[in-house]
Parts: C-alpha cells; structure tokens; sequence
C-alpha cells in the first residue's frame, strides 16, 4: 500500500469513526427527546437554531442548512412544527418572496422544556463513548471545539 492509499485509509477510518459517534448521540437523542417531549432530533435543531438567532427567527434556506435538510424536506418538517403551534412562517417586508420562520412561546417553551435532557443525554453518550477505545479520541476532540461566532 503506498503512502497515498493509507491517506485514503486514515480519511476513510476518520469517518467511520465520526460516523459511529454520530450514530450513538443521535440514537440516544431521538429516544429521550421522543420519550419526554415528543421531539425528534432534527425538531430540536430547528427549535434550537431559530431560538439562537436574533429576533428569533431565520430565512427558511438559513433553517435548512442548519438542520442539514433540503428545502422541500424543511418546508414539511416546517409545516409540522407549525401545525403544533411551535413555530409560525412570516413573510419577509423588504423580499416578498422570502418567508421567515419563527419560534412561537410554545416553542420557545418545550425548548426550554427539553434542553435540560437534550445537554443530559449528549454529557452522558460522550462519556460513555469516551470509554470505548475506537472513539476516545475523537469524544476528546469534541470536547476541545470551540463555539463559532
């Protein structure tokens, strides 16, 4: 194997092993979000980006691309969280065109509600990832990166 296969080794390990971790917090993530608060993973995101912004809302591409889902996939989980008072859509002064989404106090309520548990789970899944030699130093990495803005 010469030298530019085991940079494609290394890359290719590196991701499974991010893979593997992802898996493990978001599995655990979706059964305690669901078990309490009847939110999935991707429902929190989007509750959690739009609760981060300033105003409290966000262009529908900006959500998009903060859940990681595509436009049509956000326009229906959009319309879900609409649909149980969580957020509401909001058309744009200056673009008539542009839609904003925003949080409504019920969803800036089951946030709060749930990110207790959401910061509980991720703490108690990287410890226990932590433990488990294939992942400790990526869980070490994790723990080293610092907030963007």
């Amino acid at each position: 194997m010469g030298i530019a296969d085991d940079a494609v080794e290394i890359r290719t390990q590196g991701w499974r092993t991010l893979a593997a971790l992802h898996g493990l917090i978001e599995t655990a993530l979706e059964k305690a979000l669901q078990r309490d608060h009847d939110l999935s993973v991707v429902e929190f995101t989007v509750l959690d980006a739009l609760s981060r912004q300033d105003g409290w809302h966000m262009r529908m591409q900006q959500l998009a691309r903060a859940a990681a889902l595509s436009a049509s996939a956000t326009t229906r989980l959009v319309t879900r969280l609409e649909n149980r008072g969580l957020l509401t859509r909001i058309l744009c002064a200056d673009d008539r065109r542009g839609i904003y989404t925003e949080l409504t106090p019920a969803g800036r309520a089951l946030l709060e509600k749930a990110r207790p548990l959401h910061d509980e789970v991720l703490r108690t899944t990287l410890d226990e990832a932590g433990e488990v030699p294939e992942l400790a130093s990526l869980v070490r990495f994790v723990g080293t990166v610092s907030p963007v803005g």
